[in-house]
């Protein structure tokens, strides 16, 4: 067996090397989206007297709001004292589960890519390859189902946790009878909602790209030489004894 790189680009033409390409890319899109955000949610409060203050709430990856700080250091607004308040949630796990499974598929995509390029003649001559591509292939499909889950919860705990509703649960001063509270300028997570959707993208990307993966193994192959067989076998025409 010649175990030599011998760089051939066609199979990049092959679903088997376009859809690992394709999924580089959504990797990128996906750990990129969720892992560079940072946003800043600016707070409203009206008191009786007919002045208004202003917090802010500056937040980012990994999302851990039980550090970011609402009002820093004793304080008083509207009239009224007010002790260092933090942002309630910690979305850390689910987030960093989300973009440590991305970073995996980005790397083993170009891994994947090097011996398709450049040792296809030595993965299609053994077993262990495509198996063990099969096998990784799946796992990570289903990985990508629990993180884009998991993450898709946590950023709705992140919404709510930022919105009017959640400020205004968290902070004492906003149930004085003299004092309301509204989020005025929410913090744009778009982005973040972007990132949820490219992880069930990676989710049908990896799961056809297994299906794709298992028609490379032996098991494919035999089963299919199987049933061509046996089909072959039953279309024989018997000769009638005379």
């Amino acid at each position: 067996m010649i175990t030599g790189f011998r760089l051939n680009l066609a199979p990049l033409k092959a679903p088997l090397g376009f859809i690992k390409f394709v999924e580089w890319l959504t990797a990128i899109f996906a750990f990129g989206s969720c892992g560079g955000y940072s946003g800043r949610t600016i707070v409203s409060l009206f008191c009786s007297e007919g002045r208004n203050e202003t917090l802010n709430a500056t937040f980012s990856y990994p999302f851990r709001l039980n550090l970011v700080a609402l009002v820093e250091g004793n304080t008083t607004l509207c009239n009224h004292s007010v002790p260092v308040t933090h942002l309630v949630g910690d979305s850390a796990s689910s987030a960093q589960f989300f973009v440590g499974v991305a970073i995996i598929c980005f790397l083993y995509s170009i891994v994947a890519l090097l011996v398709y390029l450049g040792y296809m003649h030595v993965y299609k001559d053994s077993d262990f390859g495509p198996m063990f591509d099969f096998g990784l292939t799946a796992a990570i499909a289903f990985l990508w189902l629990v993180c884009s889950s998991a993450w898709a919860k946590g950023l709705q705990n992140v919404k709510d946790a930022t919105g009017t509703a959640g400020i205004t649960s968290t902070l004492a001063l906003c149930k004085e009878s003299d004092v309301s509270c509204e989020v005025t300028d929410f913090a744009n997570m778009r982005t973040l909602n972007v990132s949820v959707v490219f992880g069930y993208l990676n989710l049908i990307v990896w799961a056809g790209n297994a299906w794709i993966v298992y028609k490379e193994t032996r098991c494919h192959s035999q089963k299919y030489t199987a049933q061509h067989g046996a089909g072959a076998g039953r279309g024989q025409h018997v000769p009638a004894a005379i």
